[in-house]
Protein backbone atom coordinates (compact mmCIF):
# COMPACT_ATOMS: atom_id res chain seq x y z
CA UNK A 1 0.00 0.00 0.00
CA UNK A 2 1.28 3.41 -0.90
CA UNK A 3 1.49 6.54 1.07
CA UNK A 4 -1.63 8.48 -0.66
CA UNK A 5 -3.68 5.18 0.62
CA UNK A 6 -3.17 5.48 4.26
CA UNK A 7 -6.20 6.85 5.76
CA UNK A 8 -5.77 10.41 7.33
CA UNK A 9 -6.30 10.31 11.16
CA UNK A 10 -9.54 12.38 12.13
CA UNK A 11 -8.42 16.19 13.23
CA UNK A 12 -4.68 15.50 11.24
CA UNK A 13 -3.37 17.64 9.06
CA UNK A 14 -3.25 15.60 5.54
CA UNK A 15 0.58 14.84 6.47
CA UNK A 16 2.05 10.96 6.66
CA UNK A 17 2.04 10.08 10.10
CA UNK A 18 6.13 9.91 11.20
CA UNK A 19 7.37 7.14 13.52
CA UNK A 20 6.99 8.53 17.57
CA UNK A 21 8.00 6.99 20.85
CA UNK A 22 5.35 4.59 22.04
CA UNK A 23 6.10 6.59 25.49
CA UNK A 24 4.85 9.88 24.63
CA UNK A 25 1.29 9.34 23.00
CA UNK A 26 -0.29 12.63 21.53
CA UNK A 27 -3.60 13.48 22.46
CA UNK A 28 -5.68 14.70 20.08
CA UNK A 29 -7.95 16.53 22.41
CA UNK A 30 -5.51 18.82 24.18
CA UNK A 31 -5.14 22.02 21.81
CA UNK A 32 -1.97 23.85 20.53
CA UNK A 33 -1.07 26.85 18.65
CA UNK A 34 1.27 26.99 15.86
CA UNK A 35 4.21 29.62 16.00
CA UNK A 36 2.30 31.29 13.05
CA UNK A 37 -1.30 31.87 12.20
CA UNK A 38 -2.13 28.96 9.75
CA UNK A 39 -5.60 28.78 7.50
CA UNK A 40 -7.26 26.69 9.71
CA UNK A 41 -6.79 26.81 14.04
CA UNK A 42 -7.11 23.89 15.83
CA UNK A 43 -9.39 24.49 18.77
CA UNK A 44 -10.00 22.08 20.99
CA UNK A 45 -13.26 19.78 20.22
CA UNK A 46 -14.56 16.47 21.26
CA UNK A 47 -13.90 13.81 19.33
CA UNK A 48 -15.78 13.25 16.18
CA UNK A 49 -16.97 9.58 14.60
CA UNK A 50 -13.99 9.25 11.90
CA UNK A 51 -14.83 10.02 8.04
CA UNK A 52 -14.26 8.73 4.69
CA UNK A 53 -10.66 8.93 3.50
CA UNK A 54 -9.88 11.21 1.17
CA UNK A 55 -6.49 11.58 -0.91
CA UNK A 56 -4.44 14.50 1.34
CA UNK A 57 -2.84 16.93 -0.57
CA UNK A 58 1.42 16.51 -0.15
CA UNK A 59 2.39 18.99 2.28
CA UNK A 60 5.55 19.84 3.69
CA UNK A 61 6.34 18.42 6.47
CA UNK A 62 5.83 19.59 10.07
CA UNK A 63 7.55 18.83 13.99
CA UNK A 64 5.63 18.50 16.56
CA UNK A 65 6.68 21.62 19.12
CA UNK A 66 5.94 21.83 22.79
CA UNK A 67 2.86 22.99 24.01
CA UNK A 68 2.35 26.65 25.16
CA UNK A 69 -0.39 27.24 27.78
CA UNK A 70 -3.16 29.12 26.73
CA UNK A 71 -3.12 32.65 26.77
CA UNK A 72 -6.22 33.76 28.96
CA UNK A 73 -8.09 37.30 28.26
CA UNK A 74 -8.52 37.93 32.55
CA UNK A 75 -6.15 39.71 34.67
CA UNK A 76 -4.09 37.67 37.21
CA UNK A 77 -6.07 36.58 39.72
CA UNK A 78 -4.19 34.41 43.19
CA UNK A 79 -3.31 31.21 43.08
CA UNK A 80 -6.50 28.81 43.80
CA UNK A 81 -6.52 24.93 45.10
CA UNK A 82 -7.00 23.28 42.43
CA UNK A 83 -10.53 21.87 41.15
CA UNK A 84 -10.99 18.47 39.00
CA UNK A 85 -11.22 18.83 35.57
CA UNK A 86 -13.10 15.51 35.03
CA UNK A 87 -15.02 13.06 36.44
CA UNK A 88 -12.03 10.94 35.98
CA UNK A 89 -9.90 12.85 38.52
CA UNK A 90 -10.35 12.27 42.65
CA UNK A 91 -10.25 14.87 45.18
CA UNK A 92 -6.53 15.06 46.65
CA UNK A 93 -6.59 12.62 49.79
CA UNK A 94 -6.11 14.14 53.04
CA UNK A 95 -2.92 13.37 54.33
CA UNK A 96 -3.25 10.87 57.31
CA UNK A 97 -1.86 11.84 61.16
CA UNK A 98 1.23 10.51 62.22
CA UNK A 99 1.59 8.59 65.41
CA UNK A 100 3.47 11.44 66.88
CA UNK A 101 0.85 13.84 66.01
CA UNK A 102 -1.87 11.18 67.74
CA UNK A 103 0.09 11.21 70.63
CA UNK A 104 0.37 14.70 71.56
CA UNK A 105 -3.43 14.69 70.74
CA UNK A 106 -4.24 11.96 73.27
CA UNK A 107 -1.48 14.09 76.03
CA UNK A 108 -2.71 17.49 75.53
CA UNK A 109 -4.84 19.40 76.97
CA UNK A 110 -3.89 17.13 80.29
CA UNK A 111 -6.23 15.41 82.58
CA UNK A 112 -5.38 15.37 86.10
CA UNK A 113 -7.16 13.22 88.10
CA UNK A 114 -7.38 13.12 92.04
CA UNK A 115 -5.18 10.62 92.39
CA UNK A 116 -2.69 11.86 89.96
CA UNK A 117 -2.87 15.13 92.12
CA UNK A 118 -2.02 13.30 95.59
CA UNK A 119 0.87 11.57 94.10
CA UNK A 120 2.55 14.84 92.59
CA UNK A 121 2.20 16.78 96.21
CA UNK A 122 3.57 13.59 98.08
CA UNK A 123 6.30 13.81 95.51
CA UNK A 124 6.13 17.31 95.87
CA UNK A 125 7.11 17.29 100.00
CA UNK A 126 9.52 14.06 99.18
CA UNK A 127 11.67 16.44 97.18
CA UNK A 128 11.19 19.16 99.63
CA UNK A 129 12.05 17.05 102.74
CA UNK A 130 14.96 16.01 100.75
CA UNK A 131 16.19 19.37 99.83
CA UNK A 132 16.19 20.29 103.88
CA UNK A 133 18.16 17.05 104.05
CA UNK A 134 21.25 18.20 102.07
CA UNK A 135 21.25 21.72 103.18
CA UNK A 136 21.46 20.52 106.66
CA UNK A 137 24.28 17.92 105.74
CA UNK A 138 26.32 20.18 103.69
CA UNK A 139 26.06 22.95 106.81
CA UNK A 140 27.42 19.97 109.08
CA UNK A 141 29.59 19.70 106.67
CA UNK A 142 30.71 23.18 106.51
CA UNK A 143 31.13 22.68 110.23
CA UNK A 144 32.94 19.91 110.08
CA UNK A 145 35.89 21.29 107.74
CA UNK A 146 36.05 24.90 109.93
CA UNK A 147 38.95 25.91 112.26
CA UNK A 148 39.16 25.57 115.75
CA UNK A 149 39.01 29.64 116.01
CA UNK A 150 35.74 29.62 113.81
CA UNK A 151 33.86 26.77 116.12
CA UNK A 152 34.72 28.79 119.10
CA UNK A 153 33.65 31.64 118.09
CA UNK A 154 30.22 30.17 116.76
CA UNK A 155 29.83 28.39 119.89
CA UNK A 156 30.47 31.95 121.72
CA UNK A 157 27.83 33.65 119.72
CA UNK A 158 25.07 30.53 120.64
CA UNK A 159 26.20 31.01 123.96
CA UNK A 160 25.27 34.80 124.05
CA UNK A 161 21.56 34.13 121.50
CA UNK A 162 20.76 31.53 124.66
CA UNK A 163 21.73 34.06 127.18
CA UNK A 164 19.89 36.70 125.85
CA UNK A 165 16.62 34.52 125.17
CA UNK A 166 16.44 33.32 128.50
CA UNK A 167 16.75 36.71 130.01
CA UNK A 168 13.76 38.04 127.41
CA UNK A 169 12.11 34.20 128.83
CA UNK A 170 12.64 35.47 132.32
CA UNK A 171 11.56 39.00 131.83
CA UNK A 172 8.01 37.94 130.29
CA UNK A 173 7.40 35.69 133.13
CA UNK A 174 7.71 38.80 135.31
CA UNK A 175 5.09 40.49 133.07
CA UNK A 176 2.88 37.91 133.33
CA UNK A 177 2.80 37.26 137.11
CA UNK A 178 2.50 40.83 137.79
CA UNK A 179 -0.19 41.29 135.14
CA UNK A 180 -1.94 38.35 137.13
CA UNK A 181 -1.25 39.35 140.40
CA UNK A 182 -2.42 43.19 139.72
CA UNK A 183 -5.48 41.33 138.15
CA UNK A 184 -6.38 39.41 140.60
CA UNK A 185 -6.20 42.54 143.28
CA UNK A 186 -7.94 44.72 141.23
CA UNK A 187 -10.69 41.35 141.34
CA UNK A 188 -10.22 41.32 145.04
CA UNK A 189 -10.44 45.09 145.74
CA UNK A 190 -13.95 44.91 143.54
CA UNK A 191 -15.21 42.31 145.47
CA UNK A 192 -14.20 43.58 149.01
CA UNK A 193 -15.54 46.94 148.08
CA UNK A 194 -18.67 45.27 147.22
CA UNK A 195 -18.79 43.62 150.56
CA UNK A 196 -17.80 46.39 151.89
CA UNK A 197 -20.50 48.64 150.34
CA UNK A 198 -23.28 45.59 151.41
CA UNK A 199 -22.14 46.18 155.18
CA UNK A 200 -22.28 49.63 155.23
CA UNK A 201 -26.06 49.36 153.70
CA UNK A 202 -26.92 46.96 156.27
CA UNK A 203 -25.52 49.50 158.73
CA UNK A 204 -27.48 52.39 157.17
CA UNK A 205 -30.45 50.71 156.79
CA UNK A 206 -30.75 51.37 152.53
CA UNK A 207 -30.83 47.49 151.87
CA UNK A 208 -32.60 44.37 153.44
CA UNK A 209 -31.01 41.89 155.20
CA UNK A 210 -31.59 38.18 156.61
CA UNK A 211 -30.15 35.49 159.22
CA UNK A 212 -30.15 34.26 161.83
CA UNK A 213 -31.46 35.78 165.51
CA UNK A 214 -34.92 36.28 167.44
CA UNK A 215 -37.51 38.35 167.95
CA UNK A 216 -38.70 39.93 170.76
CA UNK A 217 -42.55 40.89 171.42
CA UNK A 218 -43.57 43.24 174.51
CA UNK A 219 -47.02 43.21 175.00
CA UNK A 220 -48.35 46.31 177.60
CA UNK A 221 -51.72 46.21 178.31
CA UNK A 222 -51.81 49.00 180.78
CA UNK A 223 -49.41 51.03 178.78
CA UNK A 224 -46.80 51.66 181.26
CA UNK A 225 -43.95 50.81 178.71
CA UNK A 226 -42.64 54.10 178.28
CA UNK A 227 -39.85 55.40 175.70
CA UNK A 228 -36.56 55.20 177.70
CA UNK A 229 -37.40 51.42 178.50
CA UNK A 230 -37.87 50.38 174.70
CA UNK A 231 -34.58 52.67 174.17
CA UNK A 232 -33.07 50.72 177.23
CA UNK A 233 -33.56 47.53 175.31
CA UNK A 234 -32.36 48.39 171.77
CA UNK A 235 -29.38 49.19 174.09
CA UNK A 236 -28.92 46.21 175.44
CA UNK A 237 -29.31 44.33 171.71
CA UNK A 238 -26.56 46.08 170.35
CA UNK A 239 -24.27 44.87 173.10
CA UNK A 240 -24.84 41.76 172.55
CA UNK A 241 -23.96 41.94 168.86
CA UNK A 242 -27.29 42.96 167.15
CA UNK A 243 -26.21 44.03 163.51
CA UNK A 244 -29.93 44.61 162.23
CA UNK A 245 -33.08 45.86 164.39
CA UNK A 246 -36.52 46.29 162.66
CA UNK A 247 -39.38 47.68 165.48
CA UNK A 248 -42.85 47.79 163.98
CA UNK A 249 -41.75 48.24 160.96
CA UNK A 250 -39.38 50.77 161.20
CA UNK A 251 -36.15 50.12 160.46
CA UNK A 252 -33.27 51.24 163.49
CA UNK A 253 -30.21 52.96 162.45
CA UNK A 254 -27.33 54.63 164.53
CA UNK A 255 -29.06 58.07 164.12
CA UNK A 256 -32.76 56.56 165.31
CA UNK A 257 -34.35 58.20 168.40
CA UNK A 258 -37.51 57.24 170.74
CA UNK A 259 -39.48 59.72 171.76
CA UNK A 260 -43.33 59.99 173.98
CA UNK A 261 -46.11 61.36 172.26
CA UNK A 262 -49.40 61.40 172.79
CA UNK A 263 -49.55 58.21 175.60
CA UNK A 264 -47.50 56.17 173.05
CA UNK A 265 -43.91 56.00 171.98
CA UNK A 266 -42.63 57.55 168.80
CA UNK A 267 -39.39 56.24 166.93
CA UNK A 268 -38.09 59.01 164.54
CA UNK A 269 -41.46 60.71 164.72
CA UNK A 270 -42.99 58.14 163.77
CA UNK A 271 -45.42 56.47 166.23
CA UNK A 272 -46.00 52.96 167.05
CA UNK A 273 -48.57 50.77 169.33
CA UNK A 274 -48.29 48.28 171.37
CA UNK A 275 -47.77 45.41 170.94
CA UNK A 276 -43.64 46.56 170.19
CA UNK A 277 -42.23 43.74 168.04
CA UNK A 278 -38.25 43.69 167.61
CA UNK A 279 -36.56 41.68 164.78
CA UNK A 280 -33.05 41.12 165.66
CA UNK A 281 -30.62 39.71 163.14
CA UNK A 282 -27.29 38.52 165.49
CA UNK A 283 -26.23 35.39 166.95
CA UNK A 284 -29.22 34.01 169.03
CA UNK A 285 -27.31 32.31 172.09
CA UNK A 286 -25.63 35.83 172.84
CA UNK A 287 -28.70 38.03 172.38
CA UNK A 288 -31.57 35.63 174.27
CA UNK A 289 -29.44 35.40 177.39
CA UNK A 290 -28.41 39.26 177.12
CA UNK A 291 -31.98 39.86 177.76
CA UNK A 292 -32.77 37.49 180.28
CA UNK A 293 -29.64 38.66 183.04
CA UNK A 294 -31.07 39.25 186.63
CA UNK A 295 -32.00 42.89 186.63
CA UNK A 296 -31.80 42.79 182.59
CA UNK A 297 -34.51 43.88 180.64
CA UNK A 298 -37.32 41.05 180.90
CA UNK A 299 -37.73 42.00 184.60
CA UNK A 300 -37.47 45.29 184.42
CA UNK A 301 -40.45 45.13 181.24
CA UNK A 302 -42.56 42.18 184.05
CA UNK A 303 -42.41 44.85 186.76
CA UNK A 304 -44.34 47.37 184.53
CA UNK A 305 -47.02 44.35 184.28
CA UNK A 306 -46.39 44.03 180.71
CA UNK A 307 -45.61 40.78 178.61
CA UNK A 308 -42.07 39.82 177.61
CA UNK A 309 -41.82 36.82 174.59
CA UNK A 310 -37.96 35.94 173.15
CA UNK A 311 -38.34 33.57 170.39
CA UNK A 312 -35.03 32.16 168.21
CA UNK A 313 -35.30 31.70 164.60
CA UNK A 314 -32.76 30.54 161.90
CA UNK A 315 -34.04 33.05 159.57
CA UNK A 316 -35.22 36.75 160.47
CA UNK A 317 -35.96 38.88 157.81
CA UNK A 318 -35.14 42.79 158.33
CA UNK A 319 -37.22 44.58 154.75
CA UNK A 320 -37.97 47.86 156.83
CA UNK A 321 -35.42 50.46 154.61
CA UNK A 322 -34.50 54.26 154.68
CA UNK A 323 -33.48 56.71 152.50
CA UNK A 324 -29.83 57.26 152.59
CA UNK A 325 -29.41 60.76 154.39
CA UNK A 326 -26.62 62.80 152.20
CA UNK A 327 -23.86 64.32 155.15
CA UNK A 328 -23.86 68.34 154.80
CA UNK A 329 -20.28 68.95 156.32
CA UNK A 330 -18.76 65.28 156.00
CA UNK A 331 -16.63 64.13 153.01
CA UNK A 332 -14.76 60.95 152.04
CA UNK A 333 -10.64 61.73 152.78
CA UNK A 334 -9.57 58.87 150.56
Amino acid sequence: MSTNDIPEEPGGTGRPPEPQKPSEPQKSTEPQKAPEPQKSPEQPQAPQPPQVPHSPQPQPPQYPQAPKPPRSSEPAQPPRAPEPSGPAEEAPAQPEETGRQRLAAGLWPPRVSRAQLIVALLLFVLGLGLAIQVRSNSDSSALRGARQEDLVRILDELDGRTKRLEDEKQRLEDQRKELESSSDQAEEARKQTVEKERQLGILAGTVAAQGPGITLKITDPTGQVQSDQLLDTLQELRAAGAEAIQINGVRIVASSYFSDEGGGVAIDGKKITQPYEFRVIGKPQDLEPALNIPGGVVQTLEKEQATVAVTRSAKIVVDALRAAKQPDYARSSS
